[in-house]
């Protein structure tokens, strides 16, 4: 477990408890007693375990998410990354959260039927926008136009049914998996270079907007 100052703020206390939680979850769900357990094996008094999850359940997911965030940069360094085409920088990134979360695949199936609930599913979206988001940057894109909202939101899907094909994964190295993911990389990829030349295509065409302006404004 990780170790958590005395001093610790509520942010780095929840973040700090939360694959503890986590690995309680899987027997006792997403809820006080995995909590409690979890700040106890800690050293960290239940009343502050407590209000660093303000939300309860949602929180503490979410945390754990974070903590897989983190802990997935540290597993595959911007150095390591530096070297590898961007095929290869997602795959390594997404193939880190896999083996970061495979002790606690029954806690991931019940976080996300927690999010499934209607009135969690907006924090479920943000969650694994943030996933992708995170990948997305660790991976190098610096886009800040429509196409940062583009790539991030196909990662987030294809991020999201990885995972949902890794719960019930019993080949040997998640190759099933694996595959999926592969696949799914290659069409994101396939779609951003379509993307890319039809946007190249279109900045040559000429623009019937200009062209009016230049009947009613002629130039002289």
């Amino acid at each position: 477990m990780q170790t958590i100052p005395p001093d610790a703020t509520l942010e780095e206390i929840a973040i700090g408890l939360a694959p503890a939680i986590a690995a309680n979850a899987a027997f006792d769900g997403w809820g006080g007693e995995a909590r409690d357990a979890a700040a106890e094996g800690a050293g960290v008094d239940r009343d502050v375990a407590l209000l660093a999850y303000p939300r309860g359940q949602v929180d503490m997911i979410a945390a754990w998410f974070r903590s897989i965030d983190a802990a997935m940069l540290t597993r595959v360094p911007a150095a390591d990354l530096a070297t590898m085409k961007i095929r290869a920088r997602i795959t390594a990134l997404v193939e880190a959260r896999l083996a970061i979360v495979a002790p606690d695949r029954e806690a991931l199936r019940r976080a996300f039927a927690v999010l499934a609930l209607p009135q969690n599913v907006a924090v479920g979206a943000k969650l694994g926008w943030a996933a992708a988001d995170t990948i997305w940057r660790a991976a190098g894109d610096t886009a800040t136009d429509y196409n940062h909202y583009t790539k991030r939101t196909i990662l987030a899907g294809v991020y999201a049914a990885t995972m949902t094909v890794f719960l019930d994964d019993d080949s040997d190295s998640w190759m099933n998996t694996r595959g999926f993911l592969a696949r799914r990389i290659e069409g994101i990829l396939r779609f951003e270079k379509t993307k890319a030349g039809l946007l190249a295509r279109a900045a040559h065409r000429p623009s019937l907007s200009r062209f009016i302006g230049r009947l009613r404004y002629p130039v002289v």
